[in-house]
């Protein structure tokens, strides 16, 4: 019996094998493309490799510093911190350092970082390995830092970082401005935190500020630790530029005060008051309200009013209307015109007081601030195109080009009679503060104009090299020197001018000092109704004030504007600007008795009734200089008064209980001395120019009698000793 045997093949494990061995071979295949190939599916597997290892570390630059220019500082980079916590364990190299008490933490840090105890436990109960702590937790100084690390706490640390500070607070904000953290992003769309100016001196020189940020890169392992032996990268950061600005602090703060009292005391819409040397152009202090402070950018108004501010300057303008006259060749000071009103065109121009003072002169209308005087001096004198000239040969309707961003041009467009009227006396034209202080320099400086400078240097901190260094710029003649000197006369006068009720600048009169200058008061023009504002009560205007000192070679430039005071009128111009006259003054005087000790301050007391020798011994012992006027043995009278601040070198006038007095020498006598001694005589007096004594009608020694009168010259030039 045959027996067959029943086989039957089973294919599946030959179809698993094949299977295996196929994804083997492929697998090989794809090593042997990752091994030889240098790129894997479009991407650089070295670049690849690199990145999932390589960490590159920005090394920050820092900001540069502001500095006034005495080398005080304005703006500065510190040291700020945020405060973090970790809140696990897994940080290798912080394996036991995370917050282990939530609750203990908070209640010590609360009180610090002045947040509530529960908004810090719900921040430090998160499910993440790190945390910032909060608003209270950010940007704090160093001391606080110290305070918390003081306290001991596990877990918490610190992430440093850089932000500007102002030491000054509210102090030239306009020109310093302020920088803030902004977030940048880069080519590469990789975004940081950087302080980035917003205004100001800060905007402006941004990228010189700045500097240049560096990097460190390496290579690290999957614990974040430099792996030895591999390479490293380092560039360097560069540091910002430094920039010290033309601003003095001390007459800054004398400036600051004076614009803040005043604004307290009158409420104005608007104040500012800028301070400049008229010799260099440099703008020495410069402040207005409202203002702010860069540290916390309280800020109501983003424009600066020194160059952005345009508005109707008012009578200032009068200045330059009587330059150009006076320069044309044309100009009769004693000629007489009818003052009070006059008919220009279909309008009618009034004098402020509207009924004059009957037939002036020219000078005298200077004097008066008359308004009827510039539309006659215009018809006599002047046309339009010449006008327009001069006021833009005087720097108006053009940018001066300081160091400031965003300066307007302003307007002095006029072609109707009535037009070219009104501008004459400083409305329908609009000008900026920085344009009056450059247009003054022509008068302080014999004809040639001085641009104005707010930046003095720019430094590269690192090598101390000078990128930039202002110069003194110093125009050709634009007006002849004769024509200055008489400007100065009439500026003079409109000071010291003895005619009550008349003369408009004598409250700018500050016994001593030889200020010189022009006040403005100037309509509102509403330039959504296209019409001037109704005055619904005397304060509002905007009230102006342009002046230098001393006279006889003016050392400063003084411009002040202010908009409608809640009271006062002009007030607070003329309190805030006679109060830094004094200040810089004294000032001065500080820097004198620093050079020569025998420069000391001396109180003036009553001499009336003492005897001449001891009055004369005592003024004597202080440096003071007594002119003893007459042979008496006794002081009837004096000047100055009582109660009077003077240094030494100064003159005190006696008059003696004498019979007879006779005439003094008065060459380099300055004016307001004159004035004092004539008044002390009761002599009627003629001065003529500008300076310091050089000829006088009534010689030294001679008999001072009932009938006589003075004529005294000047001409000296004012000399710093």
């Amino acid at each position: 019996m045959n027996t067959k045997r029943n086989t039957q093949t089973w294919n599946f494990p030959k179809f698993v094998f094949g299977v295996f061995l196929l994804c083997i071979f492929l697998l090989y295949l794809q090593f042997a493309y990752l091994s030889l190939s240098g790129k894997v599916y479009g991407k650089d597997m070295d670049e690849f490799a690199a990145s999932r290892s390589t960490v590159k570390k920005t090394l920050s630059a820092t900001r540069g510093t502001v500095y006034d220019a005495n080398q005080n500082i304005l703006a500065v980079n510190v040291s700020s911190y945020t405060v973090i916590a970790y809140l696990e364990a897994s940080r290798e190299s912080r394996k036991d350092d995370y917050v282990k008490d939530v609750q203990m933490t908070a209640e010590a840090l609360a009180p610090v970082l002045e947040m509530e105890v529960s908004t810090l436990v719900e921040r430090m109960s998160m499910d993440k390995f790190q945390v910032e702590l909060g608003p209270g937790g950010r940007g704090i100084t160093e001391l606080k830092k110290e305070e918390i690390e003081s306290l001991n706490l596990s877990g918490i640390d610190f992430i440093e970082s850089q932000k500007r500070y102002y030491p000054n607070g509210d102090f030239a904000s306009y020109v310093i401005g302020y920088a803030k953290d902004t977030e940048v992003t880069d080519e590469n769309n990789n975004s940081s935190i950087q302080i980035a100016g917003e205004l100001g001196i800060e905007l402006k020189y941004n990228d010189l500020l700045k500097g240049t940020d560096g990097y460190l890169e390496y290579q690290q392992d999957r614990y974040g630790y430099k792996i030895s032996g591999t390479k490293e990268v380092s560039i360097d950061a560069i540091d910002g530029y430094d920039i010290y600005l033309t601003i003095d602090s001390t007459v800054q703060r004398f400036v600051e005060s004076a614009v803040k009292a005043s604004n307290t005391t009158y409420s104005p819409e608007w104040l500012q008051l800028t301070v400049m040397n008229a010799k260099t152009g440099d703008i020495l202090a410069t402040s207005s309200t409202p203002s702010f402070d860069p540290n916390v950018r309280n800020i109501v108004n983003y424009e600066n009013p020194l160059v952005t501010m345009t508005f109707e300057p008012g009578s200032v303008m009068k200045t330059y209307t009587y330059m150009c006259a006076i320069d044309s060749g044309k100009y009769d000071g004693s000629a007489l015109y009818q003052s009070g009103s006059v008919s220009v065109a279909d309008a009618t121009i009034r004098d402020w007081n509207t009924i004059g003072w009957g037939a002036v002169t020219f000078d005298k209308g200077y004097e008066y601030s008359s308004n009827v005087g510039i539309v006659n001096l215009i018809r006599t004198y002047l046309s339009k195109d010449e006008l327009r000239d001069c006021f833009k040969k005087y720097g108006f309707g053009d940018i001066t080009g300081i160091e400031l961003s965003r300066e307007q041009k302003g307007r002095v467009n006029f072609n109707y009679e009535v037009e070219v009227a009104n501008a004459g006396f400083g409305q329908g034209i609009t000008t900026t503060a920085i344009q009056q202080l450059q247009a003054l320099t022509i008068v302080a400086n014999d004809g040639k104009m001085v641009k104005p400078h707010i930046v003095k240097q720019i430094v590269n901190p690192d090598t101390n090299e000078i990128y930039y260094e202002r110069q003194i710029e110093v125009s050709d003649s634009i007006v002849q020197k004769s024509t200055t000197d008489k400007i100065r006369e009439l500026m003079y006068n409109t000071i010291h001018g003895n005619d009550i009720g008349a003369t408009t600048g004598r409250a700018y009169n500050v016994e001593g000092l030889n200020i010189i200058g022009k006040t403005g008061t100037s309509q509102i023009y509403n330039a959504e109704l296209g019409s001037y504002v109704i005055e619904t009560n005397e304060n509002h205007y905007i009230f102006s004030f342009a002046g230098m000192f001393p006279a006889e070679d003016p050392e400063y430039i003084i411009y002040a504007a202010m908009k409608s005071p809640l009271w006062g009128t002009s007030a607070g111009v003329y309190t805030a600007v006679t109060d830094v006259i004094k200040s810089i003054a004294k000032y001065e005087n500080l820097s004198e008795r620093e050079e020569a000790s025998t420069v000391s301050e001396y109180v003036v007391s009553s001499y009336t009734n003492q005897s001449i020798e001891v009055v004369v011994e005592e003024l004597r012992g202080y440096g003071l200089h007594p002119i003893i006027i007459g042979d008496g043995s006794r002081v009837i009278n004096q000047f100055p008064s009582v109660g009077t601040t003077l240094v030494a070198g100064d003159k005190v006038l006696l008059l003696t209980n004498s019979s007879i007095y006779n005439m003094p020498n008065l060459i380099g006598w300055s004016k307001s001395d004159v004035i004092s001694l004539c008044t002390l005589l009761h002599i009627p007096y003629t001065l003529e120019g500008n300076g310091y004594v050089t000829n006088q009608s009534i010689p030294e020694g001679s008999v001072i009698s009932s009938d006589s009168s003075l004529l005294v010259t000047f001409g000296g030039k004012y000399e710093v000793s």
